[in-house]
């Protein structure tokens, strides 16, 4: 390890196994209480608990494909994982950097698993507003996409820094 430590790498990859383990615990828990396509409203007009499905990437990308994009994003899935695993170890005392690696990390190892499993990902937090609905997400989703937003804020700060 570079520059990162043992030390660091553990904490980063512990959180990233926190992640999983929250994630996998959520669908588990939503695939024991829901039939595909059943709603249960938290928040009416606003936010739903329900059970879908998404055989492609964000946003259903690729999702009626004819099965080749189940292993492609596999496949993507885990070389993001392990070139995320070798940023931490290079990178880990840089703390927002790591932090937001390990978010990314613990998400996608989470949606791995679901591909290898069950050939899809389970997701069950539905976003809307009246006539908008934003695409049904999951906790490994939402890891993924403060991890990357705190990558940007990560950048913005050592530009700054850098002035």
């Amino acid at each position: 390890m570079a520059k990162g430590g043992s030390g660091a790498m553990k904490r980063w990859l512990w959180l990233a196994a926190a992640i999983v383990f929250v994630d996998q615990l959520t669908k588990f828990a939503i695939l024991r209480s829901f039939s595909f396509g059943e709603r249960l409203a938290v928040v009416p007009g606003l936010f739903d608990l329900t059970l879908v499905y998404n055989r492609g990437a964000a946003f259903s990308f690729l999702a009626g494909a004819s099965g080749w994009q189940r292993w492609f994003f596999t496949g993507l899935g885990v070389a993001a994982a392990i070139f995320i695993v070798w940023l931490l170890a290079r990178h880990g005392t840089q703390r927002l950097f790591a932090f937001a690696l390990a978010l990314i990390l613990g998400g996608a190892i989470g949606n791995v698993i679901d591909r290898v499993a069950r050939g899809q990902v389970v997701d069950f937090l539905l976003v809307y507003w009246q006539r908008w609905h934003w695409p049904a997400f999951n906790v490994a989703d939402s890891a993924i996409t403060v991890g990357a937003v705190l990558l940007i804020v990560d950048e913005f700060r050592r530009v700054r820094r850098g002035r």
